[in-house]
């Protein structure tokens, strides 16, 4: 890979990069107002349960896979220099899909109640199940702009343009805070669900139907279903529709096995997943978003060893997401306290939040690592292959699940979504060593077990040191969590850059090396 080439991928990722940080920010600002306004009670369960159906819709059509899908095609047509061609084929699947989901959307409308039913099989209060009933149908039609948007955004990053659909997100967040603000006081978590509607249409279509239209936008109303480049993309859509991922399994099994649990479990289960996925977001989807065309343009060129040596490097990376995991275990009760304690949020529901978090934390590793290897193998135009066998882990570990919430109640549901995201990463990175002959994984593999090692010790000292050397603070106040919080991570900060040049791990050093650099400059 060209030096150049490596620098628009880190351009590229640093806009991607802030984007997801501002978005998790402002996603975990959202988190707080729900909080706030419903604790950990059945009311947000509800709320949780009503995004199910809408998901699987945007499941059944891809939304959330159009850039992995459609940037290949559109990128091909862009480097044979026939745009006009890409354009035609943009408008055939937005049409055709599109008037697809359209009528999946109708059909769920009318029977809601009883695909409620079937998805939340546990949710047996009369009220809480009327209100999910009502709040699905509110979402619903968010999807067909989360669809029509992400073919938007697609073709904006297959023309390297990535600011106005950095803004996608953030403009969703900021619409669901809007609707909990001012429709909450008068409709409850009801105005949450009118936000999420609201957020949709701004964020994800309207604004980047003006960006696809800066890029040359050209869309005509085109049915034409024996283009052959619309086979080739049902061939790698469908896979992706049938196939069961990582983040949409865990979201549906979260709320199928937390329904069987009593009332606020499911609300406490998401909102420790979402401190988690803050995590992921800075680390993980920041880095697989904006490294993902240029994958696909080194798999089109077939330089298989650099996307080897492209996909362990940003592995390498990744692991550092471990040290920060087990600093938020030790602060956990000072961090779930200080974002949620608030509200109808009491101490009760921190002590079981924060008791959640530390089994959630356990594979924030896998769900960022997840991000780059999954993309692996949609850059060479490989859906089939991660779909199968993505399912088939996503399939094996439900016993984990079963026996989590059997076992341990709650808390086993949260240790099985950490148990299962490590096995399915584990398994499409082993897949992809053996399919793309990656010799250097060995490398990958014994930085990720030093990387561990490291944390074990690192969390241990920090959880002595606040309990011996703070504990005169009071963790139950405001005050006193955030100065807990602010010493141990200054405290964290020095072992773990001191650990850096005690132990060569040139990860940790060209890390600080570049944040003290961004600093001189400033």
């Amino acid at each position: 890979m060209s030096k150049s080439l490596y620098q628009k991928v880190g351009i590229a990722s640093l806009i991607m990069m802030a984007s997801v940080f501002l978005s998790r920010l402002i996603g975990l600002g959202r988190e707080m107002v729900i909080a706030y306004a419903g604790g950990a009670r059945g009311a947000v369960d509800a709320y949780q349960v009503a995004f199910v159906i809408p998901e699987i819709l945007n499941h059944i059509v891809a939304s959330g896979f159009l850039s992995v899908t459609f940037i290949p095609i559109f990128s091909n047509f862009l480097s044979r220099d026939q745009e006009e061609e890409g354009w035609k084929v943009f408008s055939i699947i937005l049409t055709g899909f599109g008037t697809l989901l359209l009528i999946f959307i109708l059909i769920a409308f009318v029977f809601t109640p009883q695909l409620v039913g079937i998805i939340a099989p546990g949710l047996h209060d009369p009220l809480l199940k009327t209100d999910a009933i009502r709040m699905t149908r509110i979402i619903m039609p968010a999807q067909f702009f989360f669809f029509v948007g992400g073919l938007f955004m697609a073709v904006q990053f297959s023309k390297e343009k990535f600011f106005i659909p950095a803004l996608a997100p953030l403009l969703y967040n900021i619409g669901i805070i809007a609707g909990g603000i001012f429709l909450g006081p008068r409709l409850n978590m009801e105005g949450f669900a009118w936000g999420v509607l609201f957020g949709a249409f701004t964020g994800n279509f309207a604004l980047q139907y003006l960006g696809a239209r800066k890029i040359g936008l050209q869309f005509h109303l085109t049915f034409d279903f024996r283009h052959p480049e619309l086979k080739k993309y049902i061939l790698l859509t469908i896979p992706l529709m049938v196939g069961l991922t990582m983040t949409f399994s865990t979201e549906f099994f979260l709320k199928f096995f937390g329904s069987y649990l009593p009332q606020g479990s499911i609300a406490a289960l998401n909102y420790s997943f979402r401190v988690m996925l803050i995590l992921v977001g800075f680390f993980g989807q920041a880095v697989g978003v904006a490294s993902f065309p240029f994958m696909a343009r080194l798999a089109a060129e077939n330089k298989i060893p650099e996307m080897n040596r492209l996909i362990n490097t940003s592995l390498r990376y990744l692991a550092l997401v471990i040290p920060f995991s087990v600093l938020l275990m030790v602060l956990r009760q000072e961090v779930v306290l200080l974002l949620f304690q608030r509200g109808k949020f009491d101490t009760a529901a921190t002590a079981l939040t924060s008791r959640l978090l530390i089994y959630i934390l356990i594979g924030a590793f896998a769900f960022s690592a997840q991000t780059v290897v999954v993309r692996g193998f949609y850059a060479i135009q490989n859906t089939l292959f991660p779909a199968i066998f993505g399912t088939l882990a996503v399939l094996l570990s439900i016993p984990l699940y079963f026996y989590g919430m059997q076992a341990m109640g709650v808390n086993g549901v949260a240790m099985a979504i950490s148990l299962s995201a490590v096995f399915q990463v584990m398994l499409l990175y082993g897949l992809w060593n053996r399919r793309c002959r990656n010799k250097e994984s060995r490398n990958v593999y014994r930085f990720f077990i030093q990387i561990i090692l490291l944390s074990i010790p690192i969390g241990i000292l920090l959880e002595a040191f606040r309990k011996m050397v703070l504990q005169g603070i009071d963790p139950q106040t405001f005050s006193g969590s955030l100065i807990i919080s602010v010493i141990t991570g200054m405290v964290f900060i020095v072992i773990l850059v001191s650990a850096g040049y005690l132990f060569r791990i040139e990860e940790i050093v060209t890390m600080i090396g570049r944040l003290t650099n961004k600093l001189r400059k400033t």
